[in-house]
């Protein structure tokens, strides 16, 4: 059985999402920090990280291995028992990454390093290749662990979740996901 959000937002409410923010799922010492481009409108209607049906971020997390069952966004602080949280690069919502000017993500990634000096997670895994080579001004970028830290923390480049992100099926989003998995719990090998 699939989790789904009890309440679907109306057109109404998703156009009222815009520049909204989302609350970050986070905590002190976290083993992985996963760092979306910005919440989507959807996520901005619903308070909730990678909310919108078609986004894969959920079923990536536990094909992944990274969750024992497929969490629905609404249940998205159950990831910090595990010790995984949740924040956006840009903290407001629209209807595509598209929207944001590219100093948005700039600035995105120094207010980022800032949160990972103040909680320290160990590993920070950016979701998608385009907003990493923005924000960290960056040419050529392989997914994986980069060369760099951030704020001591290990930076992973993972694949955008999003629905619309046609380069990546779920197969292949998981099997990125999963090496990060591994690296970070190489003892939780499925």
């Amino acid at each position: 059985m699939i989790p789904r959000n009890t309440t679907k937002p109306s057109r109404a409410d998703l156009l009222a999402a815009k520049d909204k923010t989302v609350r970050d799922v986070i905590t002190l010492d976290l083993r992985v920090l996963f760092c979306g481009i910005n919440p989507g409108l959807y996520s901005g209607a619903t308070g909730h990280h990678f909310a919108r049906p078609g986004n894969r971020f959920w079923p990536t997390l536990y094909q992944s291995g990274f969750t024992k069952r497929l969490l629905a966004p609404a249940e998205e602080r159950e990831l910090l028992v595990s010790g995984y949280g949740i924040t956006n690069l840009v903290s407001r919502a629209t209807a595509t990454a598209d929207e944001l000017a590219p100093d948005e993500l700039v600035t995105g990634r120094r207010r980022l390093e800032a949160k990972l000096k103040r909680y320290q997670p160990r590993v920070v895994a950016l979701l998608g290749i385009g907003a990493y080579r923005t924000a960290f001004a960056q040419r050529a970028v392989t997914l994986g662990q980069q060369p760099e830290r951030l704020a001591n923390a290990v930076v992973w480049a993972l694949p955008n979740p999003s629905g619309l992100n046609a380069h990546y099926q779920l197969v292949d989003l998981a099997q990125h996901f999963r090496a990060l998995r591994q690296a970070v719990e190489p003892e939780h090998d499925i």
